[in-house]
């Protein structure tokens, strides 16, 4: 029995399931395919400005705000309380969103949903403290498909209990409070990456003892040489008995972050890569944030039929089936990988000059289905090409700090498009802005690409000229 456990514990496959099961129930809300319909019809009678110009931008503000104090509070207190308040704040969401009324309330349901999805970070830097590197490959996409799956499930259900059973969009709300109780069961991991790191001697082995050098996986800029990994593993016990202050701690760690970051990002690849992920993901949470209000602009809720979660079950269904099979693909993304961003991206700018341009929802849909599946399929590269160059701890960070610089830019297409303070551009207009926004993001990496591939070919042509010459 003692063996059974601690194979069990050495597997990767039982962190695996359980950060699953969490990702799942955590996903699991088939209510939220209808918020706008619920909150512009009888329950809240909210008018589509209040909605789009004072309620919704709330989200993003709360986000940003509390996106990096929750980071570094994640790895100070472990993962469980964090993921814990995750599951908290959606709770207190969903109440205030079955029972509260007027703007004011709702304005902090949209507080307590950003505190929610800034402890996302908990989630996705845990998959990479229980899993090696020969694994992040393939737990990225399992646990990226999960919560797709989830997704679509959640969204098939509302669509089916509004449809055909005359359900309430109400008690689709109940229901998706029902299944965040189901959430609470991710185990507590034995370390952290920054605040609990194990001192050096504990950790490294002596010069005298047969292993490999830290970093020896990490590309050559992110490796340290051999006398600082005593600096980042944090000073020797001797000097830590005598700077043990928090306030001390602190800093040393504020200071170690910016380090690693500057190193990491001198690494090429894992610029472009990051710099894709923060642009695409600020454009992406901004459509998702707005796209039920265009729906619902373009075929009124209280006249027409919804089919919002039957639009993204399918959307959802795409996204999972195409960040599946990236877990299977074999191709060199050094060489493929910014051509396929420039791609993909110009697909997406496309499917938001159709939601534009087009009068017909079913058109609108469609849209809307092939730019959440390119997205997904992006994303979920950029995820492991980044993992796997880095160690774990270096990935949190880099994870946290790409999702702040994308809530950043997202905060300030808020500002300037759609808060009414700023321009409060009408819902259409707003996604003709989207698209030019996705369209420079394809620019940019079509052109680094075909600067890449002609450079490629220069230098094969020279190297092949050279050799006939000798």
């Amino acid at each position: 029995m003692d063996c059974w456990k601690e194979a069990v514990g050495r597997s990767w496959i039982y962190p695996t399931l359980i950060i699953c099961a969490n990702g799942f129930f955590s996903t699991m809300r088939p209510s939220e395919s209808f918020l706008t319909p619920y909150l512009t019809g009888p329950d809240k009678n909210l008018t589509i400005e209040e909605v789009t110009n004072h309620i919704f931008p709330v989200w993003t503000y709360s986000y940003l705000a509390l996106l990096f104090p929750v980071f570094l509070i994640t790895d100070y207190v472990r993962y469980k309380p964090v993921l814990l308040l995750q599951g908290v704040s959606f709770i207190v969401t969903w109440l205030l969103l079955l029972f509260a009324h007027g703007v004011a309330a709702m304005q902090a349901v949209e507080f307590f949903y950003g505190m929610a999805t800034a402890t996302e970070v908990a989630y996705y830097a845990y998959i990479y403290s229980v899993v090696s590197t020969d694994h992040y490959q393939r737990v990225t996409s399992y646990c990226r498909s999960i919560t797709l799956v989830a997704a679509t499930v959640a969204a098939v259900l509302g669509q089916l209990l509004v449809s055909l059973a005359d359900v309430s969009y109400f008690h689709l709300n109940a229901i998706t409070l029902a299944s965040f109780l189901c959430s609470f069961f991710l185990p507590m991991p034995q370390k952290s990456m920054f605040f609990h790191r194990k001192d050096v001697s504990e950790t490294l082995p002596g010069p005298d003892k047969g292993v490999p050098t830290v970093g020896a996986d990490r590309p050559s800029s992110c490796q340290e040489d051999e006398g600082s990994v005593s600096a980042d593993r944090g000073p020797a016990p001797e000097q830590q008995a005598g700077n043990a202050e928090p306030q001390n701690r602190v800093l040393s760690v504020l200071v170690q972050l910016s380090k690693d970051l500057r190193d990491c990002y001198s690494s090429r690849k894992l610029l472009y890569w990051s710099l894709w992920w923060a642009l695409a993901t600020a454009g992406f949470n901004q459509v998702l944030n707005y796209i039920q209000v265009l729906w619902d602009f373009r075929a009124p809720s209280h006249s027409s039929a919804v089919y919002n979660g039957a639009v993204e079950a399918i959307a959802t269904f795409l996204g999972s089936a195409t960040s599946m099979a990236v877990g299977y693909v074999k191709v060199n993304w050094d060489l493929s990988g910014e051509l396929a961003l420039g791609i993909f991206s110009a697909m997406d700018a496309g499917s938001l000059f159709l939601m534009h341009f087009t009068d017909n929802i079913w058109a609108c849909y469609a849209g809307y289905l092939a730019f959440k599946a390119c997205y997904m399929l992006l994303i979920t590269i950029a995820t492991f090409q980044i993992a796997v160059s880095l160690s774990m701890e270096r990935y949190a960070l880099m994870f946290g700090f790409n999702n702040f610089v994308a809530l950043a830019i997202q905060t300030i297409l808020t500002v300037v498009v759609v808060d009414s303070k700023g321009l409060g551009l009408d819902i259409s207009t707003q996604f003709l802005i989207y698209g030019s926004y996705f369209t420079v993001i394809a620019g940019i990496f079509l052109t680094r690409s075909i600067y890449t591939i002609i450079s490629i070919k220069c230098r094969n042509t020279s190297v092949a000229g050279e050799s006939i010459d000798h």
